[in-house]
């Protein structure tokens, strides 16, 4: 079929059927005067952003960018090749498929023919793993390892032989070698005198799969301590290792349903986390975290967590990966990192510690500004105002790599904090001066356009709330007991006294929503209506398009049906107009949700002493004895950095 008859077939389509039943298919839509709307089917959302323009024949997601027209939807969406999803479409409008030109069924049916060459292949390595030869791979993988039958089934796995069994077995089914060099199964040598050889021998074998579930290359891993310990495909008509993810095919679909999304450093910390129920990890094929699989990942999960050893090598792969990010970094788009502790990866640590406490850990990421804080500040010689200089230009002169504007202005605003904190702030501000009664806290800047929030200090009695003077051009930060000022929320609890003062802060500083999102936990708010607006807020925060400031998102939510609930949130005029540093208020957040978990962590101790008390038992003592540490830590903790 020539170009222009298939230009003409193609338009024909997008004439006869309506892109609105083709995209309704998949996605509920709704319709919104001339456009239809709806969740977007390639990202994870709450709030629609998905449009289809019945018009001019296309969708659009303000969220991921996510565009096209019929076909391209049915192949995004279905995972369809080109000429299936004109098939396809073809079959839905009535319509009869042209013939192929000689080149377009070629190429159609020589792409198709390697996929089921790599599925051949996959079949005969799965068999060979319960053959005599595979019972040290078998071994490998049960008892090493630890994995079921069914693990092995579901990912797959098998043996390679050191016989050269694959290629006289492929040769059976009529495959020549050049089909099986293409794809990286054999090599074969200069050397016109040696044989041509299987790539992959005695080695366990993990298939990887593109999006929709079809092998594409092997990863190939030795039992022994020899290097390389793994071997992988080549790049192929049919694979390309900096643009496929392992495993994103099995974890797409509970990605979105979690929110979250792992990417590991290796198969066999994928496997493991499947095994131990983490079924929406991915990782990278051999190569260190590009920019295409970055990519490939946010179209599940807007900030995947990287999870990494705690080691040295863990440690570079996350500068590494921060290199990579930046430039590429978008609003609501980015990274968190996850270091395990004891230089163990997550196999390791899963079988040595278990699914909770790693999803414990989970709770612990550090988000990207962190690390690349970290990065070109740990360790680094600040001891002369050259020195500080010279790191502040380093920082801004990484941050100045990323593209989007409105990204790269938060970053350099968060970074001079930062430098200001660490480098700038003389020592009086650091202090905080306390009255005598210890009743009474102030702190004090140089201006009157912000505000040093103080510390704050260990007390029995947590009923806490801060008010704001202005004495002689100074800004003071009153700390005092809730007794003695009249509460203007009677029916609020303590920790919705505490949530509305950090909705408040998320709504002049919205990047603090990526930071304390997770951490507020809703179900634990008690009030409704202080639920629905964290949710909104949080909803509209992420789902823009555009980086909001504080005042666009304050705007934005005040035209929501939670708009009520937000005009009785005073803490929020109160803060805005102390104009306070955004580290100032996550010091005062982060100190907020320590003493909830501080306080959740003492009524675990007081009804876990009752049990005992009551009823002795043996692994109730050992957790109580642990939880008693925990607590003894944490006011450790509190008083080191009360102290400072």
């Amino acid at each position: 079929m020539a170009s222009d008859d298939l230009q003409r077939f193609i338009d024909e389509l997008r004439a006869r059927i309506s892109i609105a039943d083709v995209v309704g298919a998949k996605v509920k839509l709704v319709k919104k005067g001339r456009e239809y709307q709806g969740l977007c089917p390639f990202h994870n959302e709450k709030t629609p952003s998905f449009t289809v323009n019945e018009t001019k024949g296309f969708y659009h997601c303000f969220g991921c960018g996510a565009h096209g027209d019929i076909i391209k939807f049915e192949m995004e969406a279905n995972g369809l090749p080109f000429m299936d999803a004109l098939q396809k479409l073809a079959h839905q409008a009535g319509l009869t498929m042209p013939q192929f030109s000689a080149k377009d069924k070629s190429d159609a049916e020589n792409k198709k023919s390697l996929y089921d060459i790599m599925e051949q292949a996959c079949l005969f390595f799965e068999k060979e793993l319960r053959m005599p030869d595979g019972h040290e791979g078998f071994n490998y993988f049960t008892q090493k390892r630890g994995l079921s039958k069914e693990i092995i089934q579901k990912f797959r796995l098998g043996y390679a032989p050191n016989n050269n069994a694959l290629m006289a077995h492929l040769k059976k089914l009529g495959i020549n070698e050049a089909d099986l060099k293409e794809l990286g199964l054999i090599a074969i040598p200069e050397d016109k005198t040696r044989h041509p050889h299987d790539f992959f021998r005695n080695r366990v074998m993990i298939p990887i799969t593109n999006k929709q579930g079809k092998i594409i290359a092997f990863g190939g891993r030795v039992m022994e301590k020899i290097e390389p310990k793994y071997l992988n495909s080549p790049d192929t008509p049919i694979f390309n290792k900096r643009r496929n993810l392992y495993n994103l095919d099995k974890a797409r679909e509970i990605a979105y349903k979690e929110k979250r999304l792992i990417i590991c450093e290796g198969y066999m910390d994928v496997i493991a986390l499947d095994r131990f129920g983490f079924g929406y990890a991915v990782a990278p094929l051999g190569t260190a975290l590009t920019e295409e699989q970055i990519i490939e990942a946010w179209k599940v999960c807007c900030e995947p967590i990287l999870c990494l050893d705690g080691d040295t090598p863990g440690i570079k792969a996350a500068m590494r990966a921060v290199d990579r990010v930046l430039p590429i970094l978008k609003a609501g788009y980015s990274l968190k990192f996850l270091f395990l502790p004891d230089n163990q990866d997550p196999d390791e640590y899963l079988q040595a510690h278990g699914a909770n406490s790693f999803a414990a850990l989970m709770a612990k990421t550090k988000p990207l500004i962190d690390i690349l804080w970290q990065k070109y500040t740990e360790n680094e010689d600040s001891s002369t105002p050259e020195k500080k200089a010279l790191i502040e230009q380093t920082l801004l002169a990484e941050v100045n790599k990323i593209a989007d504007t409105t990204v790269r202005n938060y970053y350099a605003h968060e970074i001079k904090n930062r430098i200001y904190l660490a480098y700038k702030q003389t020592p009086w501000q650091r202090k905080t001066e306390t009255s005598s009664s210890g009743t009474l806290t102030l702190s004090k800047t140089n201006t009157a356009d912000n505000v040093i929030f103080p510390t704050q200090k260990k007390s029995t009695n947590n009923n806490t709330q801060y008010s704001y003077r202005h004495q002689n051009n100074k800004h003071y930060l009153i700390q005092h007991s809730f007794a003695s000022i009249p509460p203007r929320h009677n029916t609020n609890t303590e920790q919705d006294k505490n949530i509305r003062f950090i909705i408040a802060a998320e709504l002049i500083y919205p990047e603090l929503i990526d930071d304390y999102e997770e951490a507020i936990f809703l179900d634990d708010i008690k009030d409704q209506k202080l639920q629905e607006l964290q949710t909104t807020i949080a909803d509209t925060f992420h789902n823009s398009d555009v980086a909001l400031s504080g005042d666009d998102l304050v705007a934005q939510i005040a035209e929501t049906s939670v708009g009520k609930t937000l005009k009785t949130l005073w803490e929020w005029d109160m803060i805005k107009k102390q104009n306070p540093f955004i580290n100032d208020l996550r010091h005062q957040i982060d100190s907020i949700l320590q003493q909830n978990k501080r306080r959740a962590l003492e009524e675990e101790i007081k009804k876990l002493t009752t049990e005992v008390c009551l009823n002795f038992d043996e692994e109730k003592f050992n957790r109580l004895s642990e939880l008693k540490k925990n607590h003894d830590e944490m006011l450790r903790q509190a008083d080191a950095e009360n102290a400072y």
